[in-house]
């Protein structure tokens, strides 16, 4: 197995550093090919890497927390782990980089150190707006591709368009579906529904995007009838949500369900496996995070509430992206691209 060097934010999360760091050394026992690059604080990331043989050290003494401005932060926080370790990746120093740490302060760090590709526009070089994706569990057993969940709420039809064709890449080489079926985020799967946005990116998205199937409704993030589900950041962002909250809310009315009765309890514990393994499906810890796409770097983002499962998990996807070629991937997938 090709071997690999994350980048991984020891700052980043609402937890203790010590639940990254044991995140760390569970993906380190999972996969013997990755190597580590653990950025934080010279007192937490040297002592750390000093007892393991694949962890180096990359001292960041600043942090962005939560409640920083992310641009602002990213402009006077230099020595942050997170601007740190982007500029790791944009040197060739590190492969990957894995962060728990705001959405907002990654996705503007990596935008400006890792930076986006480039295509030309009539006579004019312009850079490829970086969209937030996920894979998520569908009723057909595989993964819908979802893009953009929230990096940018104002597009344009050129941007949906490319936003699907790096979509179909990610969904063709990390879940490994040969001919992605890509659909329209809208309010029906009619031709002619949608707002004027929407409207306006189907004509393009159709001559552009390869395996486009026309618009698809917010069900279909979850039935499987399409691999990618292209948006906005604003609607996708909300779908998304909309859909955690109903798999929290429905996961919480079938406790409260089973927890209610003598019964209910008997029929949890003949269940138990089967409830775990449904858990598991839809938690966000066992998908590790949510990749940059269009970036000249594989960059993953985790979820703030983590744990050391979802660090191990993020590691580890973010080590399998590298090693899919999913970077280049995208490149070749985007119209016009010139760097």
């Amino acid at each position: 197995m090709k071997k690999v060097k994350v980048c991984v934010d020891v700052m980043g999360g609402d937890e203790e550093p010590q639940v990254v760091l044991d995140g760390i050394d569970a993906a380190l026992a999972a996969d013997a090919d990755i190597e580590v690059i653990a950025v934080g604080p010279e007192e937490l990331v040297v002592p750390f890497a000093e007892k393991r043989d694949r962890v180096e050290p990359l001292v960041a003494p600043q942090v962005i927390s939560m409640e920083d401005d992310p641009l602002k932060a990213v402009m006077s926080k230099r020595k942050s782990s997170i601007v740190v370790a982007c500029r790791a990746v944009k040197k060739g120093a590190a492969d990957g980089f894995f962060s728990a740490g705001a959405t907002g302060a990654v996705t503007a760090a990596a935008t400006a150190y890792v930076t986006p590709f480039r295509f030309m526009e009539g006579d004019e070089r312009r850079p490829v707006r970086p969209c937030i994706t996920t894979a998520i569990p569908n009723r057909a057993g595989g993964l819908t591709v979802l893009c953009d969940m929230g990096a940018n709420p104002d597009v344009e039809p050129g941007d949906m368009v490319r936003f699907g064709q790096m979509g179909a890449a990610y969904s063709r080489v990390v879940c490994g579906v040969a001919r992605p079926r890509v659909g329209l985020l809208s309010n029906g799967t009619e031709d002619t529904k949608g707002s004027h946005f929407t409207k306006s990116c189907f004509a393009p998205m159709k001559e552009q995007v390869p395996g486009f199937v026309g618009n698809c409704e917010g069900t279909d993030i979850l039935s499987g009838s399409v691999d990618v589900v292209v948006s906005d950041g604003f609607a996708g962002n909300v779908a998304l949500k909309a859909t955690e909250g109903a798999a929290k809310t429905l996961m919480h009315e079938l406790k409260g369900a089973l927890m209610g009765s003598l019964k209910g309890k008997i029929a949890a514990l003949l269940l138990k496996d089967q409830l775990m393994a449904l858990k598991q499906k839809f938690s966000g810890d066992a998908k590790g995070g949510a990749i940059l796409l269009g970036l000249k770097g594989v960059v993953l983002i985790g979820h703030g509430a983590t744990s050391v499962e979802a660090v191990k998990n993020g590691t580890l996807a973010t080590a399998e992206a590298v090693r899919a070629g999913l970077v280049e991937a995208v490149a070749s997938s985007i119209e016009g691209l010139v760097e």
